[in-house]
């Protein structure tokens, strides 16, 4: 499967701090739990790539209209 793949796929995503001073992304899909910890600086990176393809996904969608 590729980014450009649809699917019908459902998860829950929780994002917040553990108490070790991490950033956990913790995806759960049909009793699958997938713990992602990340140090801060990382999630910071990862947060900059959302909002850089979230721009890029609304520029897309503004010339298909």
């Amino acid at each position: 499967m590729g980014i450009n793949d649809e699917s019908d796929a459902e998860a829950n995503l929780q994002i917040g701090p553990t108490d070790r001073g991490m950033v956990r992304l913790f995806i759960e899909s049909h009793g699958t739990e997938i713990p992602m910890d990340f140090e801060p600086e990382e999630a910071e990176d990862i947060a900059e790539e959302l909002r850089a393809a979230a721009a890029m996904a609304r520029a897309m969608g503004a010339k298909g209209r």
